[in-house]
């Protein structure tokens, strides 16, 4: 009998889980692409099949329901493999950033008490020495052929069992792991799979790393609906010109984005507008239906130019506000024209379908419309609480006195909102030291905690301001510990050791001593502004010479407002991120005219490294005869 392609959980018992209801889509689906990445593409029979296999592999090891599995797989058809496989085995997945530091990486396996680490990088087996059991999977893994593919090990679930755990930043400078059901997943796409209009001739885009909640809608929504879901490598994501290349090529009708993100790609459309694009044979147009904006708040000002490029109806506009632990979205707003004339809320709309939202005062009391508060999230998405730590669950996750279910709970958030008309809301903010860093969860106190780990360092703050182009930044202050001087370099060294890329801060601020407040807490609102220095770094500063050193360190010092940027000084080093890091090749192009990549970039993050590239780059064009723009500083270059 041919599956139900309409089937949920709320129509059909045997799609109550997450690998139930996608082997309703394989049985009905086989032949059909499911997964495409860099390392080629895999039909819904293919995919099936192999997680099988490595399902059957992991129940041999022990995995069973309520247990954690680790997978830290780089973004290939592998890391979906791995991910549906824990489940068919009846575990929970625990996600790891590949590009984590290794305390990061312990620190998650032991809290995590994984079982099983999943990965496809042998060296790094090593920094798991608490794991029992570790499978090597991609190419070059483990030999899975003698296990069997044509069905999963029974995996025991039902909808109240774990899904994954998917770690935080913490307030004390301990990450946290939030604990997310069966039930909240599919109760999800369930909500809002009549109101978005899913199905089998979607293609999703994964953007977001699967340690960041994004990447469960993204996957799970793609798979479950009987879609395609294109895997996008990092070196994609993170330039506006290959990504929107990338969308057109595959044809993708659901693309998820950060509001940061977003910006990149709308300022890549403007600089190209009427320039044709370098991608030969990659359609013109893209085939998006849908536009989700998650992980900060939405300006609305950052839609106009799309807006007046696109058009408000298709793709559909959708402002999406979640947590983890609520499970990815909470609220939706479908933003039209009419929105973003002088707006200047971030509007979240109301809630998605089996979710609710209050607006609570102080004193617990609902707000008026108009009023402000802080928003309580209940209904299907609310998570089973923190791994590990009661008392902190027990602080956030609070009964819901206005449910119908009996013992049913809801979220405490932290985020101020106002309450507007027609059960819509204004996102005010945090009430805390939580903030949004281009789309992760960051604890300010987090950062501060681990610069605190520094034995030069005395006291710390950590606060947030804006660069050049209006994108967040962490600024981190510090008093020296007497007679133990140390610079920006070293701190940013220490403190890649400890933590992710996202939560390092751009600009390092050393103070005699931290502005107080009568009561003795650090007063941010006091702290110093960057003075737009250059920072002191390892590297002394020698001047720019050639036209090309001059042009670069031109633009790196304009988006990173600093006076000024040495031959040897380090892109990274002086505050630059990876945003600003696409706005600097697309500058570079545009000034140089070569085609410089975000790749190049990275891998050269000094002047006279990246000029000495660009210089064979120009001399190659000279040669051919490409050259595709006049130097700015003559012959020189």
């Amino acid at each position: 009998m041919t599956a139900d392609l309409t089937a949920t959980p709320a129509t059909d018992p045997g799609a109550r889980t997450i690998d139930a209801w996608f082997a309703r889509q394989a049985a009905a689906r086989g032949d059909a692409v499911a997964v495409t990445g860099v390392d080629g593409r895999l039909t819904y029979r293919e995919l099936d099949r192999d997680a099988n296999r490595l399902a059957h592999r992991l129940r041999d090891l022990g995995v069973g329901p309520e247990t954690t599995v680790a997978v830290r797989v780089e973004r290939t058809t592998s890391l979906v493999t791995a991910l549906l496989a824990v489940l068919k085995a009846g575990g929970a997945y625990v996600p790891v950033d590949p590009s984590a530091p290794d305390e990061r990486l312990r620190f998650t396996l032991a809290d995590a008490g994984a079982a099983v680490l999943v990965t496809d990088r042998a060296d790094r087996t090593g920094a798991a020495p608490h794991v029992p059991h570790t499978v090597l999977t991609g190419r070059g893994g483990d030999d899975l052929s003698t296990y069997p593919d044509t069905a999963p090990p029974a995996p025991g679930t039902g909808p109240k069992s774990l899904a994954y755990v998917i770690y935080t930043s913490g307030s004390t400078g301990v990450p946290k792991g939030v604990m997310v059901e069966h039930r909240n997943v599919t109760g999800l796409l369930t909500g809002v799979r009549d109101r978005f209009g899913f199905g089998p001739e979607d293609v999703w885009s994964l953007c977001a790393s699967a340690a960041f909640d994004v990447s469960v809608w993204e996957m799970w929504g793609a798979l479950l609906h009987g879609g395609r879901l294109v895997v996008v490598p990092d070196e994609v994501r993170r330039s506006p010109r290959e990504l929107h290349a990338l969308l057109r090529r595959e044809g993708v009708t659901v693309l998820n984005q950060t509001p940061a993100a977003f910006r990149q790609l709308v300022r890549h459309e403007e600089e190209n507008s009427g320039h044709g694009e370098d991608h030969p044979g990659v359609p013109a147009e893209l085939a998006l239906r849908l536009v989700v904006f998650a992980g900060e708040k939405l300006p609305p000002a950052l839609l106009r130019p799309w807006v007046a490029r696109h058009g408000d109806a298709v793709p559909a506009l959708v402002n999406m506000y979640g947590i983890t632990e609520t499970t990815v979205h909470s609220t939706y707003r479908r933003m039209t024209a009419a929105d973003l004339d002088g707006a200047a809320d971030s509007m979240i709309g109301g809630p998605v379908g089996g979710w609710s939202a209050a607006v609570l005062g102080p004193d617990g009391t609902p707000v008026p419309e108009g009023g402000e508060g802080e928003l309580y999230v209940g209904g299907a998405g609310v998570a089973r609480g923190y791994l590990g730590r009661p008392a902190l669950t027990a602080e956030r996750f609070l009964p819901d006195p206005d449910a119908a279910v009996p013992g049913a709970r809801r979220y405490r958030s932290g985020d101020g909102v106002r309450r507007a008309p027609g059960g819509d809301h204004a996102y005010l903010g945090r009430l805390d030291l939580q903030v949004k860093i281009r789309g992760h969860r960051v604890e300010l106190g987090e950062i501060e905690n681990a610069l605190g780990r520094h034995p030069a360092v005395r006291d710390t703050a950590v606060t947030v301001d804006e660069d050049a182009a209006g994108d967040p930044r962490l600024v981190a202050y510090w008093t020296g510990a007497p007679g133990t001087p140390v610079g920006p370099s070293e701190l940013r060294e220490h403190l890649a050791l400890i933590l992710p890329a996202y939560m390092l801060p751009n600009v390092y601020v050393a103070l005699e001593r931290l502005p107080l407040t009568g009561n003795g807490k650090v007063d941010r609102r006091a702290l110093p502004a960057p003075d737009g220095e250059r920072p002191e770094l390892e590297a002394e500063f020698a001047a720019p010479a050639t036209g090309v050193e001059k042009t670069v360190a031109d633009i790196w010092a304009g988006l990173l407002s600093v006076d000024r940027v040495g031959l040897d000084d380090d892109f990274f080093e002086l505050g630059g991120h990876s945003m600003l890091a696409t706005q600097a090749v697309a500058l570079t192009r545009e000034q140089l005219g070569v085609p410089v990549t975000l790749r190049l970039f990275f891998d050269l993050p000094t002047v006279r490294e990246l000029a000495g590239a660009l210089d064979e780059l120009l001399a190659a064009q000279h040669d051919t005869g490409h050259r595709t723009a006049p130097h700015p500083h003559g012959e020189n270059a």
